[in-house]
């Protein structure tokens, strides 16, 4: 399994021969190395309906043909706009053929904004278990430290976790590395960061913090295999 990351939250994961996206936040973000016309995923997965998250869903997956897994409402809004989508909620999890993704909570908003300054409710914002080839990932999402991540741990082996460090709208670095100590992954990467001026952060600074445990600062385009 190929896992890589593409700025503020976007990860991409190669597995079974299918390309999955999470938040694939491409057009606007100047962090990132893809262009939203290349990709060709099979799968997007979306924590929330933010549209630093949602981001190019729409336009990537009309050109691919890509399943849209997200919480419900935002799932049923995006069926609306013409997309293939699969709607869940926190807690549940479905088998697919290019993997098994369940949804665990997360502590934040989600709503979409649209061009003409409406907001749309998207039900409840989640963070993303992925599970394949006998690997887990955990996608925090957006979200603040909430003591449930002990249990996320307890009842998953995570192998990688993606965890927002940028404060203000999620953890900062400070809770991000407790979070770290709750879930006990055997790899820690920092997300959410530095797109925007109010979640500037230095990702070294969370690297410091968290003790026995290990931590990637990825760049935009570095793989991990699993």
């Amino acid at each position: 399994m190929e896992v890589s990351y593409h700025g503020h939250s976007i990860v991409k994961i190669k597995t079974n021969d299918k390309v999955i996206l999470i938040d694939p936040y491409i057009t606007g973000n100047d962090l990132t190395d893809l262009k939203a016309a290349d990709e060709k995923p099979d799968v997007i997965l979306l924590t929330h309906g933010h549209n630093d998250h949602v981001g190019d869903t729409i336009e990537i997956a009309k050109a691919s043909g890509a399943l849209v897994v997200a919480p419900n409402e935002l799932a049923v809004w995006l069926g609306w706009q013409g997309l293939e989508t699969h709607g869940m909620n926190i807690g549940g999890a479905c088998e697919f053929d290019f993997g098994t993704v369940k949804f665990t909570k997360a502590f934040h908003s989600s709503s979409y904004t649209t061009d003409d300054q409406q907001l749309i409710y998207m039900g409840m914002p989640a963070g993303i278990l992925f599970m394949a080839e006998g690997k887990t990932i955990y996608h925090a999402g957006d979200t603040s430290l909430f003591g449930d991540m002990e249990l996320i741990g307890k009842r998953h082996a995570i192998d990688i976790a993606f965890l927002p460090i940028g404060d203000n709208f999620t953890m900062g670095p400070e809770d991000a590395a407790f979070a770290v100590e709750l879930l006990s992954p055997k790899l820690s990467v920092p997300v959410h960061y530095n797109t925007f001026p109010p979640i500037v952060q230095d990702p070294e600074d969370f690297k410091k913090l968290v003790r026995d445990h290990e931590v990637l600062v990825m760049k935009a385009g570095e793989v991990v295999q699993l």
